[in-house]
């Protein structure tokens, strides 16, 4: 385990997937030494949010990825560490040979995101490796024993739940209703002990079982019919609120 920064770190995390992004953020504000400072949506405003609010750590997600190179020119005239947050598909060594200081799957356990983020605050790197995935998930007997409860067809819908797909949305990629997918998450909720989608979240955040499994079938994102139509993006401020609540 890194030695702890002695002085707080402030933290930006950038990702387009708002249920994610919030699980990040409860893991790391129960840490004392943590201060999430930022949690922008857009490219615009990460760009915005580094320059002024000067983070010693900003964690980006690989959707973000056509603007990395912007990202580490402010980043590297505030001394500012980049933590490539990677889906399980990518490789995180070719994020590593970018020039960015640490790589982590959207699968990494609460407890690695913690320890990433204090070792980037250290001046170190750090990257995950394929091995201690399969060690951490050898070791997940709670998470195994909820994906067997789990169908496939509840395995997405989690996955969904995570990218901050609504009921509405969701029901359209699986060709259903509206009420069949209210009707599984209370039965999701109810198999998996919690009661709504952040609790949700964060518990396939804490699982890397689970959250291999939700990967492994996450949709591709996309923008829903109404954000089409006013050329809005689905991740607002607003729809992170309605997906959360």
């Amino acid at each position: 385990m890194a030695p702890r920064p002695t002085t707080m770190i402030n933290v930006i995390i950038a990702d387009h997937q708002a249920i994610f992004r919030a699980g990040i953020a409860k893991v790391l504000a129960v840490e004392e030494d943590v201060r999430i400072v930022g949690q922008p949506q857009s490219p615009e405003q990460l760009l915005n949010a580094l320059d002024k609010l000067r983070p010693r750590v900003v964690i980006l997600a690989s959707s973000f990825l056509s603007f990395l190179h912007d990202v580490q020119n402010i980043a590297e005239r505030h001394m500012t560490s980049v933590l490539m947050l990677c889906d399980n598909t990518e490789n995180a060594s070719d994020f590593m040979r970018m020039g960015v200081q640490g790589v982590i799957y959207r699968s990494a356990s609460g407890n690695m995101v913690v320890e990433a983020v204090r070792r980037l605050a250290l001046g170190q790197s750090f990257l995950q490796g394929p091995n201690s995935a399969e060690v951490e998930v050898s070791e997940d007997l709670v998470g195994a024993r909820v994906r067997k409860r789990l169908s496939d067809r509840e395995l997405r819908i989690i996955a969904a739940i995570v990218q901050g797909y609504k009921n509405r949305e969701i029901a359209m990629q699986l060709y259903t209703t509206e009420q069949v997918i209210k009707n599984a998450l209370r039965n999701i909720f109810d198999k998996i002990g919690v009661s709504d989608r952040l609790e949700l979240a964060l518990f396939v955040v804490h699982h890397r079982m689970l959250a291999q499994a939700t990967a492994s079938l996450a949709v591709t994102p996309g923008r829903s019919r109404a954000a089409s139509a006013t050329g809005k993006s689905d991740f607002s401020a607003r729809s992170m609120s309605q997906t959360i609540n």
